[in-house]
């Protein structure tokens, strides 16, 4: 399944006392976020009836909890909150490469678990940084483009 496509900016002050006053929080809060910060959904495509939800914070502390942004409606209609919820026990076993994948949202979420839901845009972008680490590491000095080397431009003055 996709990923919801839904995009919020955060309510800059809010969340910097989440950071600040959370159990297990960043010990600079604004080192994590910006004022200007936008999040996106990290659900799965979902109808209006489910909140949006974007991960913040994962606490260092032994309970599991981590703070999400969650929220419904867009821009002066956008009603919001912030919580600390816990981890979703939700694993995937595959039993052929003996790896186990962990949910990476919160318990009770709606929706498929996190390694049921597909990011294409994150995919392109890491199949980007890879190619460009690759690149690097051969010693290739050309920038890559994502349809490949940079060509000089040879209509150019």
């Amino acid at each position: 399944m996709l990923q919801c496509t839904a995009v919020t900016q955060i309510p800059y002050a809010e969340v910097l006392l989440a950071l600040a006053t959370m159990g297990g929080g960043p010990e600079h809060p604004p080192d994590v976020v910006e004022p200007e910060d936008f999040v996106l959904c990290e659900l799965a495509d979902h109808d209006e009836s489910a909140e949006h939800a974007a991960h913040l914070w994962t606490a260092d502390t032994p309970d599991d909890r981590d703070l999400w942004f969650l929220w419904s409606g867009a821009w002066a209609h956008r009603v919001h909150r912030l919580d600390t919820l816990r981890l979703c026990p939700a694993v995937l076993r595959e039993l052929a490469t003996r790896t186990v994948t962990t949910c990476a949202y919160f318990d009770h979420h709606p929706g498929p678990h996190s390694f049921s839901v597909t990011d294409p845009l994150g995919d392109l972008i890491a199949e980007h940084v890879h190619s460009e680490v690759r690149r690097l590491v051969s010693g290739d000095d050309t920038p890559c483009t994502p349809d490949g080397p940079d060509v000089p431009d040879t209509d150019a003055p």
